[in-house]
């Protein structure tokens, strides 16, 4: 199933919260070769998890983490600003309705619809939320990976050939791509606003903004 769990809620779901920062050593620094920060119990974290971030979590039937992302809102501190102004030409994106998507990890034994739910996740946060645009970065590798879940996005700028190419990209969420996206997952779109709806008790976009 997929959860949406914020950063300061993760206590609550330790089997999750192990699998997924373990998960992201797995992936960035052991498979990936990326420089990033790994501690003695072999997770990864950065500076950007300390913010209260959204995850959205593919939970597998034994509770395991498949695979997770994760989303800031651009108004604050953010890695496509913080990082990669020269992908932009050095133009900052800022905006309440665009929010930042990272750390986009698949456990080694994550099933093939995986990618895809959790797009799908992250399209009902869109929805629930007013939010029009997410942003982020990517390597070549996932090119592919987004053409086939059917959520490509409209690259923005890129930087290096081949392999070693890096892009930072603008994701829109259509009903068109919602279905396209559910269809790759293998799930009933209206299970999946029920997740969403569970983890947020409906009117999430209202609540958040009287809370604003």
């Amino acid at each position: 199933m997929i959860r949406y769990i914020y950063a300061s809620d993760l206590h609550m779901f330790p089997k999750l919260k192990r699998g997924m920062f373990r998960d992201r050593a797995d992936q960035f620094r052991t498979r990936l070769n990326w420089d990033v920060t790994v501690d003695e119990n072999g997770e990864e974290r950065d500076e950007y998890d300390a913010l209260n971030p959204l995850y959205v979590i593919w939970e597998k039937p034994d509770g395991s983490h498949g695979g997770s992302m994760r989303l800031l809102p651009t108004t604050g501190p953010c890695m496509v600003n913080d990082h990669f102004l020269h992908l932009t030409d050095g133009v900052r994106i800022q905006s309440p309705v665009i929010w930042e998507c990272t750390r986009f990890c698949l456990a080694r034994d994550a099933e093939p619809r995986t990618a895809a739910a959790l797009m799908l996740g992250g399209g009902e946060v869109m929805t629930g939320f007013g939010v029009e645009h997410y942003v982020g970065v990517f390597d070549a590798r996932m090119v592919r990976i987004y053409r086939l879940i059917g959520s490509s996005p409209e690259v923005l700028g890129a930087q290096g050939e081949g392999r070693e190419r890096i892009s930072v990209g603008l994701w829109s969420f259509t009903q068109e791509a919602r279905s396209a996206v559910a269809a790759r997952a293998g799930l009933d779109p209206e299970l999946s606003r029920a997740w969403f709806d569970a983890a947020f008790g409906g009117g999430a976009a209202a609540r958040l903004a009287q809370s604003a």
